[in-house]
């Protein structure tokens, strides 16, 4: 490899090193704090939302054709909905949210184990599937006991598939430098 593509590549894993350490730690905030997680959580989906609906208000009248206008304002009007809904009420909120959280889990649990099958033979695969199979529990356990745990699940779930996906990343990046680092044959 040459110099300039070698360190190219060093400064990159670095970085990727670098956001699986903080996607850890606030994993392990997450965990520490899961009603203050959860509670943040829905505020700032809440506000990414407001924010979102704006633009996609401006974005329809960038598009063509009436349906497609009709469509994008509706979209901003749902987006705007749900977070003045989120803020207003905050707790109903993280009901709501942990709904859809089970859902979300549940689906990335299934994509991780159908990514696995496709990169099993790869180093640090086998992270790939551990990550799948905590993220799938975990989406079945928060449906399970919706919604009398919502108050605390955010937190602790998004904290331990934080925890997962920074530790998964952080062994797939030590496993790549250490491919790089092998001799070629």
């Amino acid at each position: 490899m040459d110099p300039i593509a070698e360190a190219i590549s060093r400064r990159a894993s670095g970085w990727s090193i670098l956001w699986a350490v903080l996607t850890i730690v606030a994993g392990l905030l997450a965990l520490a704090l899961p009603w203050e997680a959860s509670l943040g959580a829905v505020l700032v989906i809440g506000w990414l939302l407001i924010f979102s609906s704006a633009f996609q208000f401006f974005h329809a009248f960038q598009s063509k054709g009436i349906g497609h206008i009709l469509w994008k304002l509706l979209i901003a009007l749902l987006y705007l909905g749900v977070g003045i809904y989120f803020i207003a009420h905050p707790v109903l909120g993280i009901a709501t949210l942990t709904l859809g959280l089970a859902i979300f889990f549940l689906a990335e649990g299934i994509m991780d184990l159908v990514a696995y099958f496709s990169v099993r033979k790869s180093p640090g695969s086998g992270w790939v599937l551990l990550d799948g199979i905590v993220t799938l529990i975990l989406g079945l356990l928060i449906w399970r006991h919706w919604p009398s745990s919502a108050w605390w699940a955010i937190g602790t779930l998004l904290g331990i598939s934080m925890l997962m996906t920074g530790m998964t990343r952080l062994m797939i990046t030590l496993a790549a430098r250490r491919l790089r680092a092998e001799p070629a044959v």
